[in-house]
């Protein structure tokens, strides 16, 4: 047999591995060497018109947060000047002035920063949660998995806003630490503690579908302990439907931040936020409609940039989307 049926049959028999689920290698056909997981996916990304606007954007948005200054063109959100007020954008100031006469620019600008902290702090208080919740009862099963499937469900049943929203309104009724203080923890805290589920059954299901892995019977023949198998041979291969997941989440919890402070009970004044310049100036959508737009504009964007990048690494990590 030549190199090339070779490599052909090796490519034949990767393929036919890989039609039940995420995240199998392939062939390099012209080489015959194998590739991993990870490479396949970038080279399924580079080819993806959508990852890239959505990581142009987040890579933005990220900017904006880290260095306000540099991209509010030297305004300050809490320079203002009555004299201003409500004025209409301008080739000197592009988004105009809000009520109290603020640079409407500085102020959405400085508001990124809030919404990001909140959005990636949430996430990983939903991915500690839900990891740790769905390895262990994925690994061992029976009564465990019982137990912790069941008080998933009943989480489920409280949908994340409105769960967030009571819990945040009862904080400060507690001495509780982080919640009793409305702040970008506490409102981070609070949605992760009503949005963990999703993770949960995510690696759930992953590491019962590779705990019955031949790697992982032989490390387990080897002796070595539960922790060592889900930390070293079970979750990293678990993660990329884990990844795919975070990545969509965070522009979900940021819009979900948004909707609490636009409701009163996420983060409150002084504090720059985009929910409160939407809550601040619907009254004068009429007169100042600028106040609504601009900010609204920014969020959709964001929340668009991190749900495209994780529809495009769900396609790139699925080998059912490939042609």
């Amino acid at each position: 047999m030549t190199d090339r049926q070779q490599a052909e049959l090796r490519k034949d028999e990767v393929e036919a591995g890989t039609t039940t689920g995420l995240a199998s290698p392939s062939v390099d056909v012209a080489s015959g060497r194998q590739n991993s997981l990870w490479s396949d996916a970038w080279d399924s990304l580079k080819r993806n018109v959508l990852f890239w606007i959505g990581s142009v954007l987040a890579v933005l948005f990220i900017l904006l947060a880290l260095l306000p200054g540099l991209f509010a063109r030297g305004a300050d959100p809490d320079d203002c000047a009555l004299g201003n007020s409500l004025d209409k954008p301008s080739a000197q100031h592009w988004f105009g002035f809000d009520q109290q006469g603020c640079d409407y620019m500085a102020t959405v600008v400085y508001g990124a920063r809030n919404s990001l902290i909140i959005g990636v702090l949430a996430v990983l208080f939903v991915l500690v949660l839900g990891v740790v919740m769905g390895a262990i009862a994925g690994y061992f099963g029976g009564a465990t998995d019982s137990l912790l499937s069941r008080v998933t469900d009943i989480f489920y049943a409280l949908p994340l806003v409105l769960g967030a929203l009571v819990l945040l309104r009862v904080g400060p009724t507690t001495n509780i630490p982080i919640i009793n203080k409305p702040g970008p923890a506490a409102v981070a805290l609070a949605l992760a503690l009503f949005g963990w589920m999703t993770a949960m059954r995510l690696v759930r299901s992953q590491v019962i579908a590779v705990k019955s892995a031949d790697y992982v019977a032989a490390a387990r023949a080897m002796g070595a302990s539960h922790r060592r198998i889900l930390v070293r041979h079970i979750l990293p291969n678990a993660v990329a439907p884990v990844l795919v997941y975070a990545t969509i989440t965070i522009g979900v919890l940021i819009a979900a931040e948004a909707t609490l402070t636009y409701l009163g009970v996420g983060l409150q004044r002084p504090t720059h936020s985009w929910g409160l310049q939407i809550e601040a100036g619907q009254s004068l959508l009429r007169t100042a409609p600028h106040l609504v737009l601009f900010p609204s504009l920014i969020l959709t964007l964001t929340v668009m940039a991190f749900i495209l990048m994780g529809d495009a690494l769900r396609d790139a990590l699925d080998p059912r989307q490939r042609a």
